[in-house]
């Protein structure tokens, strides 16, 4: 194998641990300029060819983790499910969510 079919293989796993509606967590950015805050939570839009994750931010930002470099973790179904459930009592509409319950993910911090 490669040096490019390895990174092509990465870039592969990235996007099947982090489908598109997956909730996840920021924990720490490294963008010196305009990073999102810890704690913001987000949801997966894609992946992009080099293994950035897009997600839009709960604060409506939209910027890219950069796996390696930034600091994240994937949220799990009862976390997803309190979310919703504090939406609700608030009188927000939510959404039911298909993401999936794992917690595993690179650079994640537990």
């Amino acid at each position: 194998m490669n040096k490019c079919d390895i990174q092509r293989a990465s870039v592969e796993n990235i996007k099947r641990m982090y489908p598109p509606g997956t909730r996840i967590e920021l924990i720490s950015m490294s963008d010196p300029y305009a990073p999102v805050p810890s704690g913001t939570k987000g949801t997966v839009s894609f992946v992009d060819d080099i293994g950035t994750i897009h997600s839009v931010w709960d604060n409506g930002r939209t910027l890219g983790i950069i796996v390696g470099e930034d600091e994240f973790r994937k949220l799990s179904q009862s976390e997803i499910e309190a979310g919703q459930q504090t939406l609700d009592e608030n009188g927000e509409q939510s959404n039911s969510s298909d993401e999936p319950d794992e917690t595993s993910g690179m650079n994640m911090i537990t």
